[in-house]
């Protein structure tokens, strides 16, 4: 029995009848799962989450995460149908590549509207750029804190870059590094500082401290650019009608 299964078979187990759904969504989803680096996404639906259900889950879930996959996205079916305009990023990315593993497809219906999904990512990317700041500012200048500022942010910002292709293209690459790529022939920015943080994610190994001030100018330079082009583009798109992805 493969961990996934084993999930699958202790959620039953915990919660019996009100499991509604388990997808395995992303790139393990996709064929794309590279074992030490992907994680198992997935998404749990459940009839409802009170806190005897969220219990129930504790020791499965607690498992799962010590296996080092992340903790599932959690939803009863009112809730999740009721967020395709508070999480149109994530739901879109959950459609484009999943795999039911127990139930009913909950994506199979889901639409987004295209001008939820433009004001989240208008609102994240800002909220992510303002954010970077500010952490940057806490770290006093230090060269070690800084290296790891980017490397905890650029995952974020990876996504948020996906999800900003989607302006430009309907299909876009699972993998975030791809989507970078084509991201850069639609926007004018340097990718460059995305893909040396994608390195030294993978190598776990930091750059001399006397450039990595340099390194931070180029990454946070790259993203105020995206950014602001983000933000031009939707000052001239015209709103848009619901758009399935199912």
């Amino acid at each position: 029995m493969t961990k996934v299964e084993q999930l699958v078979s202790d959620l039953q187990a915990a919660l019996g009848a009100k499991l509604k759904s388990v997808v395995l969504y992303g790139s393990a989803a996709a064929g794309d799962f590279v074992p030490g680096v992907s994680g198992h996404d997935i998404l749990i639906v459940v009839e409802q989450l009170a806190a005897d259900d969220l219990a129930a889950l504790t020791v499965p879930l607690a498992n799962w995460e010590q296996a080092g996959n992340p903790l599932p996205q959690l939803f009863t079916p009112a809730e999740l149908s009721a967020s395709t305009d508070v999480f149109p990023i994530e739901l879109l990315d959950m459609q484009q590549s999943r795999r039911v593993l127990f139930g009913s497809d909950p994506l199979a219906d889901v639409k987004i509207d295209m001008q939820h999904y433009r004001m989240q990512l208008e609102r994240d990317l800002k909220t992510r750029l303002l954010l970077l700041r500010r952490k940057y500012l806490a770290c006093g200048g230090n060269a070690d804190r800084i290296s790891h500022l980017m490397i905890a942010s650029a995952s974020t910002f990876l996504v948020l870059m996906r999800a900003a292709l989607r302006l430009y293209n309907v299909a876009v690459p699972l993998e975030k590094a791809d989507a970078l790529e084509q991201l850069a022939t639609h926007i004018q920015f340097d990718p460059q500082p995305f893909r040396a943080i994608i390195k030294l994610k993978e190598q776990k190994q930091a750059p001399p401290r006397s450039e990595v001030q340099d390194q931070f100018r180029k990454y946070l330079t790259a993203i105020e650019h995206v950014v602001h082009a983000v933000d031009r583009h939707l000052s001239h798109s015209p709103p848009s009608s619901e758009n399935s992805h199912g």
